[in-house]
Order: C-alpha cells, then structure tokens, then sequence
C-alpha cells in the first residue's frame, strides 16, 4: 500500500514514516498543502494522512480540493484542533477518519488498517487467495498452511496484486507501490520480484499483461 503523508512538523512526520514503513507502507511524506494536492492529482495513493495546520493551503482547503476532483482515495486526518466543531468540519470537508493529536501510533495503524479495508471492500483482515493466506497487520504470509518468509518488496508486490484481483496494474503503479519517491529503482527489479513469487507460490499466480502491467486472476 502507497500512503502520502502530508505533514509540516519534521519530527512527527519523520516518526510517523519510520513507524509505518515496517509495517509493509510504502509512506511518502510532503510538508504543505499545495504540494499534497498536486501529489494526489498527478499520482496513485491508497489512502492520504493530512494534517489540517499547513503552509501553503490548509488542510481542509486540500480536503476540498481533492474531493471537488472526485478523488476517492481515502483520507485520515491528523491534527491539534480537538474541538468538535472542528472534528465536524474535517468531515464535513472530506475526511474519513479523524486522530487528534497527540496520539498511540498502535491507533494509528488499526485505524489506517480499517480504512483500507473499507476501501477496497473487506470486512476480513486476512487476504487468502488459492492457498495463500497474507496477513497485513503481521505481515505474516502462509502457503498450504505453512509460513513462508518473504523480502518486504516481494509481500508488498502480492499485497497489492491480491487485494485487488482481477484489476491490471501498471508497471508505473507497482513501482510506486514498492519504492515510492525515496528509492532508485533498477530497470528489471519488477520483474525479478515478479519472478520470485511464481517460484515460491506458482506460476499463474500473476499473470503478465503485455505492455501494461501484472495481475492475479480472480479466485
């Protein structure tokens, strides 16, 4: 899963990243507003964290815009303001959830698992696709009932084909998926991960559409 994070203090925004990314997130983090909108606009997100006090274009100014654009990703809100009149008009605005801050980062994390599972349509935590049973919160993956371990990139690369099966994703959006704007990606380092999980699950597990990207087939 791809977060932006949109957060103008350096040290929470700094923690909230190196809290999430063991956590299987590919987090990238911008400082104000402006930019976060241009980002959502011009990018693929799963889900936005938005602080509401920020430079540039207040948070709930980006609320605002991102919705007025019919984008539906799903948006957390992070802030100080903890009065309900304030609470109200976070959702009023666009916002699907709402922590005030200060808050426990174990919080923060059911409350991002809960909204990801709602966006995609899932009531169960738990992905299980032809003997594969991947758990997001644990990041633990198990195949005909035994445990598998696997590199980060390769449980974040099945994460995103096996929540969304059935759906072609582009070479462009796994990229982004795995390394985000942080790290430089080798030409055929798709295709490798690629590669590894047919030979560690099977092959049709994912499926090559030429041109355009991968997919696993609907269960």
């Amino acid at each position: 899963m791809r977060l932006l994070l949109v957060e103008d203090d350096p040290a929470l925004g700094e923690g909230i990243r190196a809290a999430l990314k063991p956590e299987g997130y590919t987090v990238d983090w911008l400082l104000d507003g402006l930019s976060a909108v241009h980002a959502i606009e011009q990018e693929s997100f799963d889900l936005v964290i938005l602080d509401l006090g920020l430079p540039r274009l207040d948070g709930l100014q980006v609320l605002k815009r991102v919705r007025s654009g019919k984008h539906q990703l799903p948006v957390l809100v992070l802030t100080a303001r903890d009065a309900t009149g304030d609470r109200i008009a976070g959702l009023d605005a666009g916002a699907d959830d709402y922590l005030v801050k200060p808050f426990d980062v174990a919080e923060l994390k059911a409350r991002l698992r809960a909204l990801l599972r709602r966006s995609f349509n899932r009531s169960e935590p738990l992905l299980e696709y032809r003997g594969i049973v991947l758990d997001p919160s644990s990041q633990l993956v198990t195949w005909q009932g035994q445990s598998l371990s696997l590199p980060r990139k390769e449980f974040l690369l099945l994460h995103e084909l096996l929540v969304q099966p059935g759906r072609v994703l582009t070479r462009d959006r796994l990229q982004q998926v795995l390394y985000g704007w942080d790290e430089e990606v080798e030409s055929n380092a798709l295709e490798v991960h690629v590669h590894h999980l047919r030979k560690k699950f099977f092959p049709e597990l994912i499926r090559t559409v030429r041109g355009v990207g991968y997919m696993a087939e609907k269960a």
